[in-house]
């Protein structure tokens, strides 16, 4: 097949039914044909996707100017009549609007990457804004999901974001769109730490100010990291994320919106990936917490005014009730910061049951 545009250049109608195509990527060696009309019925392909519309345009990705699928006729495409071959002009570098914002968001990066790749991202606390919000997305595709691969079968490389993925072209129930969206830089700071752990090739990186003015700052950053756990060791992805900030402290930033999109990364970034060596972070060690719930009949001690108030806060940023936050908050000598980090570690571990957050 991969030969056919060569052989029979001026193909335009192809008939594929009967077949065992099972994913829209069994068609790219037919990229080359001009196709007019396709049939691809009584193939898994065509009776897994069940949305036409979807059906439609992954096969018109691949044929553009087709007009006939499966013996029905589609809308006219839409497309620019360009007879002569056109190149597109080279992409820009980095823009940071100013030589002060540049340094700033420079410093910022770095500190925030040298800590998400250590492998504790617990030092990302002082990065967020208390009512941060955070998601995460991957590429859809409605006859190739990322879910785990059958035993035997090539593993989707994907397949470790599938579940964190919040693409609302995969997810129509509201319910699971809210939960996928993570709450407060406690909850955010927990999901990064679930993660897979990385390496990020920090030469890569472009960064575009969408927005700024005296008390917030948007930015784009796009640039290539690689997995180093066992499963997915060094392979190699791009990554698109936003990040909203407002001003903290001196000369500082806080994140309050992160949105995240990772994909597969095409050749040429792979064959630019990791080129010039960057230093491996350093990870310092740290205590592995605990929390154990109040026992119910203990009446526990009286709380000052600044306790309550830092009780209160604490359950509407974790999620717990009054009990499990109380607890967590009195086992760390009621120093917010260290409760803070004691619980998105385990909330990262999967070591606080469904009980703390029954309210």
């Amino acid at each position: 097949m991969s030969e056919l545009h060569l052989k029979a250049p001026n193909l335009k109608i192809l008939n594929l039914s009967c077949n065992q195509l099972k994913t829209e990527y069994d068609l790219d060696k037919l990229k080359g044909l001009k196709l007019d009309e396709l049939w691809l019925v009584k193939n898994p392909l065509s009776e897994n996707i069940r949305d036409r519309s979807v059906y439609i345009s992954t096969i018109r990705e691949r044929f553009p100017k087709l007009l006939r699928l499966d013996g029905h006729e589609l809308p006219p495409p839409i497309a620019f009549d360009v007879e002569t071959p056109t190149t597109l002009p080279p992409c820009k570098g980095s823009y940071f609007a100013t030589e002060g914002l540049k340094m700033l968001i420079i410093r910022f990066l770095q500190q925030y990457y040298a800590i998400y790749d250590s492998g504790d991202r617990q030092g990302l606390l002082d990065a967020y804004h208390e009512g941060a919000c955070c998601s995460l997305s991957i590429p859809f595709s409605a006859s190739h999901p990322y879910s785990s691969s059958p035993r035997g079968s090539r593993r989707n490389p994907l397949a470790d974001y599938f579940k964190n993925s919040r693409n609302v072209k995969r997810l129509k129930d509201p319910s699971l769109r809210f939960r996928l969206l993570k709450h407060t830089k406690l909850n955010v700071v927990a999901f990064l730490s679930e993660l897979p752990k990385t390496q990020h090739d920090v030469n890569s990186f472009v960064v575009d100010v969408c927005a700024q003015t005296n008390t917030l700052l948007c930015f784009t950053l796009n640039g290539i990291f690689k997995d180093v756990d066992n499963r997915s060791r060094d392979m190699v992805r791009a990554f698109t994320r936003v990040f909203i900030a407002v001003p903290m402290g001196h000369n500082g930033l806080s994140i309050v919106n992160d949105q995240l999109f990772i994909r597969q990364a095409n050749n040429t970034e792979i064959r630019k990936a990791f080129v010039m060596p960057a230093p491996t972070p350093s990870s310092s060690p740290v205590p592995n917490p605990s929390i154990e719930p109040m026992p119910t009949s203990s009446p526990g001690p009286t709380l000052t005014v600044e306790h309550q108030e830092m009780l209160q806060n604490f359950s509407l940023q974790s999620g717990m009730n009054m009990e499990w936050s109380q607890k967590c908050l009195m086992d760390n000598d009621w120093n917010y910061a260290k409760a803070a980090h004691a619980y998105t570690q385990l909330k990262a571990e999967h070591k606080i049951p469904e009980v703390a957050f029954i309210h």
